[in-house]
Parts: C-alpha cells; sequence; structure tokens
C-alpha cells in the first residue's frame, strides 16, 4: 500500500489575540498599523486571533477583516464568538471559531510565537515528563536565530545579538549582553520570570505581556535586570 501523501498531527501555538473594542474598521487599522510600526520584524505578517466577545452582531466583519489584513496581519481564528448571528457570521467569511484555554491572557496584542520557523534551534527535554529542567546555551546567539526551550527554563551564559530571540515555556536567563528578544513563560506560565545582567533587549514578554525597547524604564537599560509578572503587568526590577 502506498504511502500517504500527508501525515496530520496535533501541536501546539502560542499566537497573539487581538481583543477588539470598536467595530469602526479604520480605528482598528490605524491601532493596529501604529502597532505594527513599533517592531515590524516581529509583527509583520504575524498570524493572529481575533477576539469578538465586545462586538454586538451588527458588526461588519468583512469590513474588519479587510482591516487587519491591510493592517499587515493575517487572522487564523475567531474566539469570543458567543452571539449565534456573530458566529454565522465569521463561518460565512471562512474562518475558524477558536474556543480560547484556561490560561490565555486578556491582552490587545501579544508576541506571536511560532515554532517552525527557519534557523530556530528546539532545545530538547531530558523527557517527555519534566519540567523546569534547565536548558543551557554556552555559545553566542546571533541575529536572526530564534532558541525555543518547551517545558523548561533556559539559560544562556552569552551575548545575545539584536534581532535573535530565545523563548521558554518557564523562565530566562541571559548572563551576556541582551539585546535581542527573550519571551519567557511562552505556554502562559504567569509565574516565570526573565534574569538578565545586561538588559538592552528589543522586546521583553512574559505570559504574554510585553514591553518594547522604549517602554523599558531607561534607568533600567544596560543594567543587571529581573521581570516578573505583578497583578498581570510587567514589573522590573535591579537584580542584585
Amino acid at each position: 500500500m502506498p504511502q500517504s501523501p500527508i501525515e496530520l498531527k496535533g501541536s501546539s501555538f502560542t499566537l497573539s489575540v487581538i481583543h477588539l473594542y470598536s467595530e469602526e474598521p479604520k480605528l482598528i487599522k490605524k491601532a493596529l498599523r501604529d502597532k505594527v510600526s513599533q517592531a515590524p520584524d516581529f509583527l509583520k505578517n504575524a498570524p493572529v486571533v481575533i477576539n469578538i466577545a465586545e462586538l454586538t452582531p451588527n458588526a461588519d466583519l468583512y469590513s474588519i477583516h479587510k482591516a487587519i489584513v491591510s493592517a499587515g496581519l493575517r487572522i487564523v481564528g475567531v474566539s469570543g464568538c458567543t452571539d449565534p448571528l456573530l458566529r454565522k457570521k465569521v463561518n460565512d467569511a471562512g474562518l475558524p471559531v477558536l474556543s480560547e484555554g484556561k490560561s490565555q491572557k486578556t491582552v490587545e496584542i501579544q508576541p506571536e510565537i511560532v515554532h517552525s520557523e527557519p534557523d530556530m534551534i528546539v532545545v530538547p527535554p531530558t523527557s517527555e515528563s519534566s519540567y523546569r529542567k534547565t536548558r543551557i546555551i554556552n555559545t553566542p546567539v546571533r541575529s536572526g536565530q530564534r532558541i525555543y526551550a518547551p517545558n523548561s527554563d533556559l539559560i544562556v551564559t552569552t551575548n545575545v545579538s539584536a534581532g535573535a530571540e530565545l523563548l521558554a515555556d518557564g523562565n530566562i536567563h541571559i548572563y551576556g549582553v541582551m539585546r535581542g528578544r527573550a519571551l519567557a513563560g511562552a505556554s502562559g506560565d504567569v509565574d516565570s520570570q526573565i534574569y538578565c545582567t545586561h538588559l538592552q533587549a528589543e522586546l521583553v514578554s512574559i505570559a504574554g505581556e510585553y514591553w518594547l525597547s522604549d517602554q523599558i524604564p531607561t534607568e533600567f537599560l544596560a543594567k543587571a535586570a529581573r521581570l516578573c509578572l505583578v497583578d498581570n503587568k510587567l514589573h522590573i526590577e535591579y537584580l542584585n
């Protein structure tokens, strides 16, 4: 019997979720373009889920869809769809209706994490059941490279270049100059933290809450710092 040309497997992705609080396509488009312009390499053409829980049944989903795509994003699903009329509009638009997991957080836009990019190193766990087993990278992380540590913490003992990205389901430790992006708690763990001895990051994120470089308090730049979530918001303090 010939081998099938396809194989269907389950997988897990953490995607950006756009919570819509307006039904005006022009306002949505402008707000999203502003967001994308802050981190074009990170957000442009990113796959996103739109949450429409706050929209009325009269919302023009076709125009909203068009506005989001024209802002440079790609819709892969719709969540928060409880109204039957809205659900029909979603189905008519050919978009899948998604159910948000319990661990998902309400954010306007959270950084997209895709586990299938080229030039990405996935550090395997020692066993499927292990968690918080530290993964260690002892070589510099260059621009364009992504390192992902599933179900574990990640330690980088050297420098991380601008344009590089670190992702971990647990904590992230950087013992060199950090100029790239660090995303801890990638699977939604709000207790994850980021520790850095020389913070100059393009982006820092914990469980979907994030700061771009210009949002990091200037007094912490080039300093040793610890980041965590306090009341579901990013908090930073000096690392002693």
